[in-house]
């Protein structure tokens, strides 16, 4: 039998079922799911009005080539045009967030004409080889060998700004960075970070593959720091679990842009366009954002009412639904407790605990959370103190 080529560590359940916030094993033990696949089912397991789009969209055509029209697309448009980035003329379809930066790195190139490209430390930008260069953290690629040259990582304060000069293309930034520890950016630093960009012509580019399209109680999170990135890129959340991600961009930046510069087979499919309408028409409807930040502030609450006295916790962050709980040690063993009280949530950084929920949880679902979270840490501060 072909053998899955498994880089990632399982986890050791089957899941065989989904709906809302909850997952099934095969042995109908259910869990409280803050794993989402590090954020894809923000708007749920099997939404129903993203499921029912897709069947529709599935009983006339499936796959098409962008250079041909289709009705779908024009609705899809219609949808984003609601939530985009608000300098946006423009959006290109892809299939991933780190094929979406793919694509930027060749904007910015192109549309400056310079090379350098600058990130921000501890971001994390994708692993395919132009992401994967941007991407801070040396344990992901310097097994590879040189990736793209030019390209150079700055610390996240002011003092560093510097870096930014004439031959910059563009600075790639996530306001919050997920896989680097749950990290939202200071305002003032975002603040400074814009004007340096606008000083010196270089591109601004916003990575919100994770924090976007709702997740942080505003439908991008860089509304938070005040600033208007010039390119946005979205996924994960954006098809509601169908694998799609977007660049979007404004016209000074989409005109620089020749017929065969970019490319994708399968981007901008019509069931990818099918499934950002109605994951568009759910954020919507159902005021998702709103939802957000209500209840990623009583889930702070609750994490600092029963956690954060306890001397492993070192700290309680994030903004919305994005939350990081960070500890004096490795998390693996506390994630593995929590699973084992049926509650999935993931790593990030070195030390913590990351919960990416879908928004619909509720008081119940934040209890069952901390309650679960806080009796592997309470044993590990008795441990300590023996």
């Amino acid at each position: 039998m072909l053998n899955y080529l498994l880089l990632t560590k399982s986890k050791g359940i089957n899941i065989v079922r989904g709906e809302a916030q909850y997952v099934w094993d095969d042995s109908g033990k259910k869990y409280l799911d803050m794993n989402t696949c590090h954020g894809v089912a923000f708007l749920g397991h099997r939404n129903p009005t993203i499921v029912n789009a897709l069947i529709s969209q599935l009983s006339s055509i499936a796959t098409l080539s962008t250079s041909f029209d289709t009705p779908v697309r024009d609705v899809m448009l219609e949808m984003l045009d609601h939530v985009k980035p608000k300098n946006s003329s423009h959006v290109f379809l892809l299939n991933s967030g780190s094929e979406a930066i793919e694509m930027c790195i060749k904007i910015a190139r192109k549309a400056t004409s310079r090379k350098k490209l600058i990130a921000i430390k501890n971001g994390f930008h994708g692993r395919t080889s132009g992401s994967l260069s941007l991407t801070w953290n040396p344990r992901y690629k310097i097994q590879f060998g040189e990736l793209l040259t030019n390209v150079e990582h700055i610390d996240a304060s002011q003092s560093s700004l510097s870096a930014i000069d004439e031959q910059t293309a563009a600075v790639f930034f996530e306001p919050v960075q997920g896989e680097g520890g749950v990290i939202p950016l200071e305002k003032e630093f975002v603040k400074a970070l814009s004007e340096k960009c606008k000083e010196k012509g270089a591109l601004l580019v916003a990575d919100e593959v994770q924090s976007g399209f709702g997740r942080t109680g505003k439908v991008w999170a860089y509304e938070h720091f005040e600033v208007q990135p010039d390119v946005v890129v979205a996924s994960k959340a954006l098809g509601g679990g169908f694998p799609v991600s977007a660049v979007f961009a404004p016209e000074w930046v989409a005109s620089k842009l020749e017929e065969g510069d970019h490319g994708s087979t399968f981007g901008g499919n019509p069931l990818a366009c099918a499934a950002v309408a109605a994951s568009c028409e759910v954020l919507i409807k159902d005021e998702v954002p709103a939802k957000a930040s209500r209840m990623g502030e009583l889930f702070k609450k609750r994490l600092n009412e029963t956690i954060a006295q306890n001397r492993i916790v070192k700290s309680v962050r994030g903004l919305g639904l994005m939350i990081g709980v960070e500890l004096r040690t490795n998390p693996a063993a506390t994630l593995s407790d929590l699973q084992a009280q049926g509650v999935l949530a993931l790593k990030a950084g070195l030390s913590v605990v990351r919960f990416l929920p879908p928004y619909m949880i509720n008081e119940d679902d934040i209890e069952w959370a901390v309650n679960a979270l806080a009796r592997p840490l309470s044993k590990l501060a008795q441990t300590s103190c023996a």
